[in-house]
């Protein structure tokens, strides 16, 4: 069938809308309708280079936040249907691995795959340009497209009564951002939460402190409107830099300094995260969520406080979350009006307007922006 998808053709250059030629799903595989995609800010990373050496080169279609509705499926697919609707979790989660038989799925062998952007099930394209080059795909997804073909392993079967529009957020921000904090974090009641970039991870890190029970919560942001977006998801305290921060220690909490450091900054930085490693106070956790260009060797770190203060840096990777376990819960927690989803899409875009979308994000006028599909 033929559909259309937003291309990186070239490194630093716009997204290329075109039409494009999808192959039906093999063994494994589904067919997705998509009706919303996130626009993260992991796919201006694979624009820009800084994930180059761990995403697939280009061409490739990106796009890894997405909902839709299963058309049609493959051989052997026993727990999707036609008709079903699904959250893409950016992590495929095979169940069978080391990883996922131990509780971590968000690091499952099949992602693997995503270097290549080929489908787990045999290494092949299901997407093709119509001059018949094979287009890879951002975390094995590629939501920038109006048609997709994934593998069963990346797909939550939802309820058809939530709005995909929102449900699509589930599938990357969201958890990511609530599980730095309440998974990877570990945030406690009546601790001190600093969250260090406040966009659509950062505001969900907001959001998992508060309802872990924070005491005070620290959102870190250059950017005026998202020092004020970060208030509605629960942040008591604002700053424009680290280096503020630190100055008002005494003002944010009384002087101890912050129990868990959430780095959530559109691109990791080294020296940042050093500076934000002194933001800690003893036995602090520092996570860090943001992703640092796969060129960035070394990171500013005192070495001896690592040990003399007991402080502890954790990576995390989906907020060391489950994407079967925690897409459906936390949309639950929406209904249920305990989660905000509503002020995180900033603005909807249709899917050719995707680079007035990223200019938007690069210019922080958005916490999220959203494709929506016919």
């Amino acid at each position: 069938m033929r559909t259309r998808a937003a291309i990186l053709r070239e490194r630093n250059k716009p997204w290329s809308v075109e039409e494009i030629e999808l192959d039906p799903p093999k063994a494994g595989e589904v067919l997705v309708k998509l009706h919303a995609s996130g626009m993260c800010h992991s796919d201006e990373h694979l624009l820009t280079g800084d994930l180059a050496g761990g995403a697939p080169e280009p061409p490739v279609i990106g796009g890894h936040e997405g909902a839709g509705v299963v058309l049609e499926v493959g051989e052997g697919v026993t727990g999707l249907a036609p008709g079903d609707h699904v959250v893409f979790g950016f992590v495929p989660a095979c169940g069978r691995c080391q990883w996922c038989v131990t509780g971590h799925s968000n690091v499952c062998d099949n992602a693997a795959s995503f270097v290549s952007g080929r489908q787990i099930s045999d290494g092949t394209a299901r997407h093709h340009s119509l001059d018949g080059e094979d287009l890879a795909l951002m975390c094995l997804l590629g939501t920038f497209a109006e048609h997709t073909v994934v593998h069963e392993s990346s797909c939550v079967k939802i309820d058809p009564n939530w709005p995909l529009e929102k449900a699509c957020l589930l599938g990357c921000g969201v958890v990511t951002g609530w599980g730095s904090a309440v998974y990877a974090g570990e945030v406690k009641p009546g601790e001190y939460v600093a969250v260090v970039g406040a966009g659509g991870i950062g505001a969900n890190a907001i959001q998992g402190a508060r309802a872990a029970g924070a005491r005070a919560i620290v959102a870190i942001d250059p950017v005026e409107f998202k020092r004020e977006q970060a208030k509605k998801f629960g942040a008591t305290h604002t700053y424009a830099s680290i280096d503020e921060a630190l100055g008002k220690l005494d003002e944010s909490t009384w002087g101890r300094g912050f129990d868990v450091v959430i780095m959530t900054m559109g691109v990791g930085d080294g020296a940042e995260l050093g500076k934000a490693f002194w933001l800690g106070n003893k036995r602090a956790r520092i996570v860090v969520t943001n992703i640092h260009p796969m060129s960035e060797q070394s990171i500013q770190i005192p070495g001896s406080l690592l040990t003399l203060f007991e402080k502890r840096i954790i990576g995390t990777l989906f907020g060391s979350g489950n994407i079967r376990y925690d897409i459906p819960r936390l949309f639950e927690l929406y209904t249920q009006g305990q989660l905000n989803l509503d002020d995180l899409i900033t603005r909807t875009y249709r899917l050719d307007e995707i680079n007035d979308g990223y200019e938007a994000m690069r210019n922080g006028e958005n916490i999220r922006g959203v494709i929506v599909y016919d």
